[in-house]
């Protein structure tokens, strides 16, 4: 597979529009339908599908989700968050949810004021490598302080075109209202298994660091056995590995810990294997794209039983992306601005002991880019919000490419635009540069925050969400564009 970067341009065509925020985009063929129907999640609850130009209802579950955008001032990172169908749905029919359920809000993680000497903190803290309190918070009282429970749903669509919830999978508790995750189930096509992706509960910089416990089911990629049909009437709420009912436990194996706050998981065919790719949303300096081939899940019984021993199970092959302790290419720092300078913004090391520990276990990122980027042909972005391979040969320039959205390129100057971008896996393996894919697309006044990326079954067609707010009680702005050349 080739490196060299070339210029890429593409257009935009518009779906359909006035949707809600759209937070997943993938097809499916419907049982007893010949052709893929283009499936899309919104945020708030709603799952819409496209066939011969025609949208219809799949399902709407709004009633399930969480009030959204109480904290944020309509800013909100949880609600309808995954969407998977079965490898066999055209056969069984079963699809899977993963959504924040109505009801469950609390009030987070963190305990009042002076309730045991690290209440208190600020809603978005900086950990303070001088004050040791910072840098090592424990969360505490999990069963009252906690921000809501997210749920993952097995549904099957009924003969009678009815969607039927069959059992629930999992019940998670998590400590903030961020980071949950996003386009968060997949199945992989190496194991048929499920595939959980799972931020590391939020706020910032990871305050209790879960997602490098191996206990801990925040901050992981997790494969699940659906096959194994474990009818556990409402699971109970977690948030540890060792919570778990046994016949739970014994459908999960874990793939990977070091995440932040994580897009999904992408598989490219390669050969008679194939390459995964995992987007990671940064803190303050740095978007980073991986990827992997080999790997060796470690089922959760044997984490379970390694912490009863208190030894550490096998790391051979198991992956690490590095958070908390790596942003990326770069140790977690923080910035100190110096706002007469930008430039010689400060950043200070935010864990070095923690960069130290897990700087040769991490898996190197196949591309970052910045929120800061002097170089004339990049651009200064946010938030990663989608990654994509793209097999199809019709864009020239991006066969064999992973694709990839930002939120809003940096600064949110009106008009906001988000932005594309691709990369490659270079043939060394080291780390690859990225290239803006520019598109010819007249949003006019209006903002385009650019939510989502999606791809139909073979990977020969790209559809991009945008959002005309930050705000996903801002409703109706949302269209969904096919990728063309």
């Amino acid at each position: 597979m080739l490196s060299q970067l070339v210029k890429v341009k593409v257009s935009l065509q518009p779906i359909v529009s006035k949707v809600n925020l759209p937070t997943v985009l993938k097809t499916a063929v419907l049982p007893g339908d010949s052709i893929e129907s283009l499936f899309i999640a919104t945020q708030v609850g709603e799952i819409y599908y496209i066939r011969d130009g025609v949208i219809r209802t799949l399902l709407d579950i709004r009633p399930q989700i969480i009030k959204l955008g109480v904290s944020g001032g309509g800013y909100d990172e949880r609600g309808l968050l995954g969407l998977a169908f079965h490898p066999e749905f055209y056969y069984n029919g079963l699809f899977y949810l993963h959504y924040s359920v109505a009801g469950t809000q609390g009030p987070g993680a963190f305990p009042p004021p002076g309730a045991d000497g690290q209440g208190g903190l600020p809603e978005f803290f900086n950990p303070d490598p001088c004050d040791p309190r910072t840098l090592n918070l424990k969360w505490i009282n999990r069963e009252t302080l906690y921000d809501h429970i997210d749920t993952v749903e097995e549904w099957v669509l009924q003969p009678n075109g009815q969607p039927l919830k069959r059992r629930t999978l999992l019940n998670l508790r998590r400590p903030f209202f961020n980071h949950n995750g996003i386009n968060s189930l997949n199945f992989s096509p190496e194991t048929g298994k499920l595939v959980l992706t799972t931020g590391d509960g939020g706020l910032g910089y990871d305050p209790f660091n879960l997602s490098q416990n191996d206990m801990e089911i925040a901050g992981k990629i997790i494969e699940i056995n659906v096959a194994k049909n474990t009818f556990i009437d409402n699971p109970p709420v977690v948030t540890r590995f060792n919570e778990l009912p046994v016949p739970i436990q014994e459908t999960l194996t874990v793939i990977a810990k070091g995440t932040r706050n994580i897009l999904g998981i992408s598989f490219q065919r390669f050969h008679n294997q194939y390459i995964k790719y995992v987007g990671i949303v940064g803190q303050d300096l740095v978007e980073s794209i991986f990827a992997f081939v080999q790997y060796k899940p470690v089922p959760v019984t044997e984490l379970i039983q390694a912490s009863l021993m208190r030894s550490e199970p096998d790391q051979e092959g198991f992956i690490n992306f590095g958070w908390r302790g790596w942003e990326g290419a770069f140790p977690t720092s923080i910035i100190r601005d110096w706002s007469a300078n930008p430039p010689l913004d400060e950043k200070t090391i935010a864990y070095y002991n923690e960069a130290i520990k897990t700087s040769v276990r991490r898996l190197p990122p196949l591309t970052c880019y910045y929120h800061n980027d002097p170089r004339p042909d990049k651009f200064e972005g946010s938030a990663l919000t989608g990654v994509q391979v793209y097999m199809g040969n019709e864009i020239a320039g991006l066969t064999g490419s992973v694709v990839f959205t930002d939120f809003a390129r940096e600064g949110f100057q009106p008009p906001v635009r988000g932005t594309l971008a691709y990369t490659r896996v270079r043939t060394d393996c080291k780390l690859n540069d990225f290239s803006v894919i520019e598109t010819d697309y007249n949003f006019g006044s209006g903002s385009a925050f650019y939510t989502s990326l999606g791809t139909n079954l073979n990977q020969t067609r790209l559809y991009l969400g945008v959002y005309g707010s930050m705000n996903v009680t801002d409703f109706n702005q949302g269209t969904v564009f096919e990728i063309v050349p």
